[in-house]
């Protein structure tokens, strides 16, 4: 009765807001791949762990920014997190924590620049009011799911949504981004950037940063047409324009358009695909294409992969990955490889099918130096009350 689900907030964060088909091809078979069993990499899996971002640094350090700290899938208590590998993801570090706003700092994303700056990217969230709203009616329902006690659950959630005022609590709400010239030993205050997706922007080949992305919170006039596109940084990371919109399928609205992610390809193209909500394709990955810098995109197709959202990586050998939740039998983590730069997609490789319930996904992946690819995801596994970070080590045997 008190949880609400992604799909749940992707909707009403569209109210607040508002104040060529290649099915018919034959698809290649998956690759072979011999992947690890997942394990949890949490340090403190008693805690809720959601969203995160695998980077890899051009020195090899792996970089996990996730948001931590909480107590559920929506709650007030939210903060952004970083943890770190030298040794490929067989250990990780203490987490450090970048940003712990008083309100909900959720999905965190992580790049470095080509210049060697790390871009850590979130968003802030005031959805977890409509469960304090409820829960103030009816504190019995509420409580009888608390964790830990003392003191009850209503309490806690209480005493976190009074540090500030309504006002106060409104101006925090942003897309935000936190910066670190210094290998993360030191990092700036969060600025906000014009848009948001869970794994933040990428590095393009020719110095700019792209971010593909919603913009959220923005008052728009037609409260189906959210700015949905690509910025770009000149300036590493420290200040981003508008570059360009992604048009919307006929019949389709962009309000239904979320959590983008891109991808340069080999061959000079630019990828973008995005979280589907739409009636036609609803729950599936749609894909976008630019040939021109970004600048201009292609009407979103679909590729013929339900799930989401995704996440794009461009391997070695030039072939393109792409990794998303699967939130129907089996429940766990998928991922496709494209031999023709994003034109087709294989079908999918198994990464984890072991999931319990939908809460889960949200998968990145990067490659080591001798191939070896390293996946991280959030998941409700039976171990834990909460959800946990799990990682998988895989490799693609053709």
């Amino acid at each position: 009765m008190t949880r609400l689900n992604r799909r749940q907030w992707l909707r009403a964060s569209g109210t607040i807001a508002a104040c060529a088909v290649i099915t018919s091809r034959a698809r290649a078979a998956a690759p072979r791949a011999k992947v690890e069993s997942p394990r949890i990499i949490s340090w403190q899996p008693e805690l809720y762990h959601g969203w995160p971002t695998l980077a890899r640094r051009r020195n090899g350090q792996l970089l996990l920014a996730y948001s931590g700290g909480r107590e559920a899938h929506v709650c007030p208590f939210g903060r952004v997190e970083l943890m770190q590998s030298n040794d490929g993801g067989s250990t990780w570090l203490w987490p450090r924590v970048l940003m712990d706003s008083a309100i909900d700092d959720r999905d965190a994303g992580v790049v470095e620049t080509a210049k060697g700056s790390i871009l850590v990217t979130t968003f802030t969230s005031l959805a977890y009011e409509s469960l304090l709203q409820r829960a103030e009616k009816d504190p019995a329902s509420f409580d009888k799911d608390s964790w830990p006690r003392p003191p009850q659950r209503l309490e806690r959630w209480r005493a976190a949504h009074q540090r500030l005022t309504a006002e106060e609590r409104k101006s925090q709400l942003g897309v935000w981004m936190l910066r670190s010239t210094d290998g993360g030993v030191t990092w700036s205050a969060p600025y906000r950037s014009l848009v948001n997706s869970p794994h933040g922007p990428i590095q393009l080949s020719d110095g700019r940063l792209l971010y593909a992305g919603k913009a959220l919170w923005e008052i728009s006039q037609d409260p189906h047409q959210a700015r949905v596109g690509v910025c770009e940084s000149l300036d590493d990371g420290v200040t981003w324009r508008w570059l360009a919109p992604l048009p919307a399928r006929p019949g389709d609205t962009t309000d239904q358009y979320h959590e983008l992610h891109a991808v340069e390809t080999a061959d000079g193209r630019l990828i973008v695909q995005i979280r589907n909500h739409n009636k036609a394709n609803a729950g599936e990955t749609l894909q976008s294409e630019s040939s021109d810098g970004g600048k201009t995109w292609s009407v979103p197709r679909e590729i013929g992969v339900w799930g989401l959202p995704s996440h794009l990586l461009r391997l070695h050998d030039g072939r393109l990955l792409m990794t998303y939740g699967h939130r129907r039998a089996p429940l766990g983590n998928q991922a496709r490889v494209s031999r023709d730069h994003g034109r087709t997609w294989s079908e999918p490789i198994i990464l984890s099918g072991d999931g319990i319930s939908e809460d889960l996904g949200y998968p990145s992946t990067v490659q080591l130096d001798d191939g070896t690819l390293v996946t991280v995801w959030y998941e409700v596994v039976k171990e834990f009350p909460r959800a946990v970070l799990r990682q998988t080590r895989w490799t693609l045997e053709d």
